[in-house]
Order: structure tokens, then C-alpha cells, then sequence
């Protein structure tokens, strides 16, 4: 379990987060949703040791991961699918799956995130800036599972792409929780967040407002979305 406790963050002298809590079960689906900036993405990269956190705690199956590199964090089994993807473009399909490495994957082998992603099989040899957009994306979820992900974090994994590739995305998201994965995923596609996720954390001014499980946030969507997502 992914435990997040009273976590605070910013950058430079503006913070960001301020006391942010939640859980994530192994084999669930967790969102966080809310209107942009505040704070859905710092999360992420505070969780990740991207942003160091200023105060408070992450932990991974009790394992204390505050204020640790990024290096360190995805070695005790938390990936990260960054906005945008980032993939390495000159390198090809193979090389972006090889490149972060650091031994041979036990569950989430290069095979079985091929046979995941069968566009990738197909294009193994091509270079990252010949994908498409959704080929792209599928290359950066398969790049953070070989690492033998426990907790898999999503940032905007849908944004942009056709909604062929959204059902593909959002099914590969049940399977990896049929698998015992942690998945925690910021996502804007409500449609999307309802059908593959177990619970809601609601984020307001750098803080968990609310959480939901999904059928509480069906009842109460309308609610919900005028309180805390509306402009």
C-alpha cells in the first residue's frame, strides 16, 4: 500500500501542498481529480522525489520513502507515466523499455508489455519520434511496468489521444489492478475515471477535500463537479 501522510511541497519559496493525505490499496484504481493547479501533478512528482517534499511522509508497504531520490523510489517499486510522456525520441521502442532498467524485470518482462501493447511489437525497432501520440503513450506505460512496478502513477494518460487508444488505456488499467498493481491516476476524463476506478480523492488548494468511493461519486457527481471542478 502507497501511504501519503500530511505531505507538504512547493517550488521555491511558493508552496503547493499543504498536508495531503491518502491511501492506495494494492489492486486498486485511486483519481484524483480537480481543477488545474491545485496540486494534482506536485503530488506526483512529490510522491516520485521529483519535488522534494518539505514536510510530511510517503511510504510503500511501510517502507519510509520521504525525501528519497527518484532513483530510489522507482527501486522500491513506484513508476511514474509523466504528462506528455517524455519518451526518449531518438531512441527506438527497444532502448526506451532498456533504458531505465536496472535488472531484469521478474513480472513485467519486455514479452509481456509487448503482448500489453501489440502496436509496440510491431514498431519495436522504431525510434520514439516516429510513434503516434497514443503509440507514444503505451510506450511510457510500458517503460515504467518493466521496472516491476508495485504502484503505477498516471498524469493525464488520455489527454489528447482518440477514443480507441482511451478504451485501450483504460483496459490495461483494469488488468494491471486484476494483478495486484497500485494504480494512482490524475486524469480529466470523468467518463474514463468512473468506469475504471475504485475511489475519488477531490483536491482543492493543495489539499485531499474529499474522498469518494466510485459509487458514492456516481450518486453525488453533480455535486461534485459544481463544487470542485466548475470554474
Amino acid at each position: 500500500m502507497l501511504k501519503v501522510d500530511r505531505l507538504e511541497a512547493g517550488y521555491g519559496s511558493g508552496k503547493v501542498l499543504f498536508g495531503v493525505n491518502f491511501q492506495v490499496p494494492k489492486g486498486e484504481v485511486t483519481a484524483i481529480i480537480g481543477r488545474n493547479g491545485v496540486g494534482k501533478t506536485t503530488t506526483l512528482k512529490t510522491v516520485m522525489g521529483i519535488v522534494q517534499a518539505s514536510s510530511g511522509t510517503v511510504s510503500l508497504d511501510g517502507l519510509d520513502l520521504s525525501r528519497k531520490p527518484a532513483h530510489e523510489v522507482v527501486r522500491a517499486g513506484i513508476g511514474y507515466v509523466p504528462e506528455g510522456r517524455q519518451i526518449f525520441p531518438a531512441l527506438t521502442v527497444l532502448e526506451n523499455l532498456r533504458v531505465g532498467q536496472r535488472s531484469k524485470p521478474k513480472t513485467w518482462t519486455e514479452e509481456r508489455v509487448l503482448d500489453l501493447f501489440p502496436n509496440l511489437q510491431r514498431r519495436i525497432k522504431n525510434a520514439g519520434h516516429a510513434l503516434s501520440g497514443g503509440e507514444q503513450q503505451m510506450l511510457a506505460i510500458a517503460r515504467a511496468l518493466v521496472t516491476d512496478v508495485k504502484v503505477l502513477m498516471l498524469d493525464e494518460p488520455t489527454q489528447g489521444l482518440a477514443p480507441m487508444v482511451v478504451q485501450q488505456i483504460g483496459d490495461v488499467v483494469k488488468l494491471l489492478r486484476s494483478e495486484g498493481v497500485a494504480v494512482l491516476l490524475v486524469e480529466q476524463n470523468l467518463n474514463l475515471t468512473e468506469r475504471i476506478s475504485d475511489r475519488i480523492l477531490v483536491m482543492s488548494k493543495g489539499k485531499v477535500v474529499e474522498t469518494l468511493s466510485i459509487a458514492d461519486f456516481k450518486a453525488d457527481a453533480e455535486r461534485v463537479h459544481r463544487q470542485w471542478l466548475t470554474i
